[in-house]
């Protein structure tokens, strides 16, 4: 068996293999060296003699051959750089793809492609970005649906072994839960053979049980691939999985398993635990949170929305755990779950944490995550809290904050107020001081000239001659009422500024 400490880390993007690139007719690409069934990260164009210091691996390198002066050693580089694919463009330099450069790709095994002259590089950059776009797309409802799929196992009377069910239904494998022990302590999905079986235990062993250990680990054993995952709780209870093999998307699947059995099998678990996990169940399912206020006890709770991490359950249930609470719904990067996600490509999912009193009093920032943090409230109010933190989240981003909690002033404290002071400032500026306190005065007496003639001890007259004077400093209609309230709004900011 061979192991690693952990999982191959997942490209920003889908891979796509090459023969789906060469599929498109369209492109008129065709293969000349090489095996064709490589994954394509992502497409760089270059004519450097040496592409070397640019490419990051798993490209499709395009090239003309510019600066094609040794075709031997330009291979080799390519490869040294990890590149999974080389794409030569015949004319305007070369008539026909160099015999050289055939033979160098076919000794070190890298696949190379003939692009013709009517098709530029740029339509093979744009056809293989929408592969992977499809293929992202297809991942994300993959994913999405494991993850509904996990969480209604999750809320049935036997949750354990039906989660696990549901997890080798999705990865097309066998699931094994392992106690502190090293023994099976339940399992589902199709049998693997005995040399698989020994070494996916002991891959399990390596995970958790250690201080320090690596929570997850993956391997080969068996013609099978291999992956172990340390439960949550420090009980030494790990998961494993064996599958023909691995597809993207796999590890967050797990991911969320790991999230919901570790609920499952905490140690510390009674009654009123049973009864939030199924509240959760039912937040994964995508239940408005007030239908799971019943289940969870009075408050008050916060509801927190954060976002970062590494985009993986592992990173929501470190989060959780960081900020004291076991009731996370951990988003999958999907955008399923309970109205937190986002969707479909829209970016990194949102993680939702509901905190329990004890742990919403010290709620602070946490490096890599951007939070948003609600007001207090009991369970039926739970719904308008969820609002609120998520936009204190938006908020927090939008002002590049690593936590914000919500303020309850009414539509002032919807704004920030160094901002609010700014564009006050800004908004009023070439307003003299008579001038404000003439406004001030005239707005907070409804636009009367007599009362505000009275207030300010002048004559209305005067009051007119000021008040259209300001009109046209500020170039505003001050008949207008979304004008008078921004206005009202501004000199309230730079009083208090």
């Amino acid at each position: 068996m061979t192991t690693s400490a952990a999982p191959e880390p997942a490209p920003p993007t889908s891979p796509v293999p090459l023969a789906a690139l060469l599929a498109r007719r369209d492109l008129g690409l065709r293969l000349l060296a090489g095996p064709g069934d490589v994954p394509l990260h992502w497409v760089h164009a270059s004519e450097m003699a040496d592409p070397y210091p640019y490419l990051l691996g798993g490209e499709l390198l395009l090239t003309a051959g510019v600066q094609l002066a040794d075709p031997a050693r330009f291979v080799e580089r390519v490869v040294e750089a990890g590149a999974a694919a080389l794409g030569f463009g015949v004319t305007p330099v070369y008539d026909t793809v160099p015999a050289a450069l055939v033979g160098a790709c076919e000794r070190l095994g890298l696949p190379l492609i003939e692009v013709p002259p009517e098709t530029p590089f740029t339509a093979v950059a744009r056809a293989l970005w929408r592969l992977m776009a499809e293929a992202r797309l297809h991942e994300l409802r993959r994913v999405s649906e494991a993850q509904q799929s996990l969480a209604t196992a999750a809320a049935r009377p036997a949750p354990v072994p039906a989660v696990l069910g549901a997890l080798a239904s999705r990865l097309g494998g066998r699931a094994v839960l392992y106690g502190a022990d090293g023994t099976e302590s339940a399992a589902a999905g199709r049998a693997i053979p005995p040399e698989a079986a020994r070494a996916l235990a002991d891959l399990a062993g390596v995970v958790g049980p250690r201080p320090g250990g690596p929570a997850s680990a993956s391997g080969d054993g068996g013609g099978l691939r291999l992956a172990a995952y340390a439960l949550g709780g420090g009980d030494g209870m790990a998961l494993g999985i064996a599958t023909e093999g691995r597809a993207p998307g796999d590890h967050t699947i797990a991911g969320v398993a790991v999230v919901l059995l570790s609920l499952l099998t905490a140690p510390h678990r009674a009654a009123d635990i049973s009864v939030r996990d199924g509240a959760l169940a039912r937040l994964l399912l995508g239940a408005p949170v007030a239908e799971a206020a019943a289940a969870l006890s009075p408050g008050p709770w916060t509801v927190v929305h954060a976002r970062g991490g590494d985009s993986t359950p592992f990173a929501a249930a470190e989060l959780a755990a960081a900020l004291g609470t076991d009731l996370v719904d951990p988003g999958a990067g999907a955008g399923a779950g309970a109205g937190g996600g986002t969707g479909a490509g829209a970016g990194p999912a949102v993680v939702r944490l509901l905190l329990p009193p004890e742990a919403a009093a010290s709620v602070t920032a946490r490096p890599g995550w951007t939070l948003g943090v609600s007001a207090p409230a009991e369970p039926a109010a739970l719904a308008a809290a969820d609002t609120q933190a998520a936009r204190a989240l938006r908020r927090a981003e939008a002002t590049r904050a690593p936590l914000v909690r919500h303020r309850a002033n009414g539509l002032a404290g919807l704004v920030d107020p160094a901002e609010a002071a700014t564009h006050a400032r800004v908004l009023l500026a070439p307003l003299t001081e008579p001038q404000t306190e003439t406004l001030r005065t005239w707005l907070s007496l409804h636009g009367s000239w007599d009362r505000t003639a009275v207030a300010m001890d002048i004559h209305r007259n005067t009051v007119r001659q000021r008040i259209a004077r300001i009109a046209t400093l500020l170039d505003r209609d001050l008949d207008d009422p979304d004008v008078r309230m921004e206005l009202w709004f501004a000199l309230g900011s730079a009083r208090a500024a």
